[in-house]
């Protein structure tokens, strides 16, 4: 089996309700479909999803990269040989989320071609994993009034609160409400995208020791060294290392430099064959953790899904998984469901992302 073809299609859906937090605002998803075709007749796909106030990529630089460099190193070769893939892609730095694509639908073409779900290739631990839903910028009588119906409708019982970039006070009342109405037996934890100073960061832990919130997602800029050491040392909950971390080289330096307690994996970012060697190394120095959101369309949580139920350590706490419920619409053919707080892996061959061709053709930009 020998890769002919490597296509990138951009599309854009609109959001239901804007996502606002720290590091910037979304109100629709402009992102890339990855399809890799084999002369099997095979087609492996993946959702690609530039963040250039994250990572620098755009619709624009995923594509050119991908039709320029990685294409031409892509075809002729076997799905099979993915370190001989992954040696051709590391030869070009960056473009962390076009590597991640390009890996997931590597991987769904070889499950296609085993007749096997991915997911129980790279391990098949459990079945489903439990849902962590993320609460964006808002009034806190509103963000109480989301939480509350994601846990009467959904069945959700965690939840990850953006923080950031505004009075620490604002947002100690925002989870201080949280933690009442949504009682004890509800994990809730932060995420400030980098919006604080490790000052700010340190002040909001301090106002917040009571609430049992069990992590605190890059308080602050990972480039302010001596705060960030000093605020991770300090602190009672581990740090997560997210956008800091976005390979398994930067994982390590933060980790080991005292930048972080633990660590956000997405798979949108290093597919799965690098997201194993981020889990294999947190396993190993015996850190927390958490499977992270791209902000994801249903394509996207499929692959989290996948690789995150594959793995015991990587299933421990719940997934970040229900965004895609903020957007208007999304492109696969089978819609995911969340089902008492869980969603769950799929179980066709390869990762499951079928796609609805005529919502595709909507929503593609030409």
């Amino acid at each position: 089996m020998k890769i002919t073809e490597v296509e990138t299609i951009p599309y854009r859906i609109p959001m239901r309700k804007p996502l606002r937090f720290a590091s910037g605002e979304v109100h629709h998803i402009e992102h890339v479909l990855l399809r890799i075709r084999t002369d099997a007749g095979l087609v492996g796909c993946a959702d690609i999803p530039p963040r250039p106030y994250t990572y620098g990529e755009t619709i624009d630089s995923v594509i050119g990269v991908i039709g320029r460099i990685f294409a031409p190193a892509l075809i002729g070769t076997d799905p099979l040989d993915r370190a001989r893939i992954h040696a051709a892609l590391g030869r070009t730095v960056g473009n962390q989320t076009a590597k991640g694509g390009i890996d997931i639908a590597v991987w769904d073409l070889i499950g296609q071609a085993l007749n096997t779900p991915v997911h129980r290739l790279l391990g098949g631990y459990c079945d489903s994993l439990a849902v962590t839903h993320m609460i964006g910028f808002s009034p806190t009588e509103a963000a109480v009034e989301e939480a509350q119906r994601f846990v009467a409708d959904l069945g959700v019982r965690a939840f990850k609160v953006k923080v950031g970039r505004r009075p620490v006070s604002l947002d100690v009342e925002l989870v201080t409400a949280l933690r009442e109405h949504l009682g004890d037996d509800v994990l809730l934890y932060l995420d400030a995208n980098r919006g604080w100073t490790a000052t700010e960061a340190a002040q909001m832990l301090a106002a917040t020791e009571g609430l049992d919130l069990r992590f605190f997602e890059e308080p602050n800029e990972a480039a302010e060294v001596l705060g960030r050491r000093r605020l991770v040392a300090a602190s009672p909950i581990p740090i997560v290392a997210d956008e800091s971390t976005p390979d398994l080289g930067a994982a390590a330096r933060e980790i080991h430099t005292g930048g972080a307690s633990a660590l956000s994996i997405k798979t949108a970012r290093t597919g799965f064959t690098e997201s194993q060697k981020v889990l294999a190394f947190a396993e190993a120095l015996g850190l927390d953790v958490l499977m992270g959101n791209q902000i994801d369309t249903q394509l996207g949580s499929i692959a989290t899904v996948t690789f995150g139920a594959a793995f015991e350590h990587s299933s421990r706490y719940p997934a970040e998984l229900s965004n895609f419920l903020d957007m208007s619409d999304d492109l696969i053919a089978s819609p995911l469901e969340i089902v008492d707080g869980r969603v769950f892996a799929p179980t066709v061959p390869g990762v499951g992302t079928i796609i609805d061709e005529e919502k595709l053709a909507h929503y593609r930009i030409d």
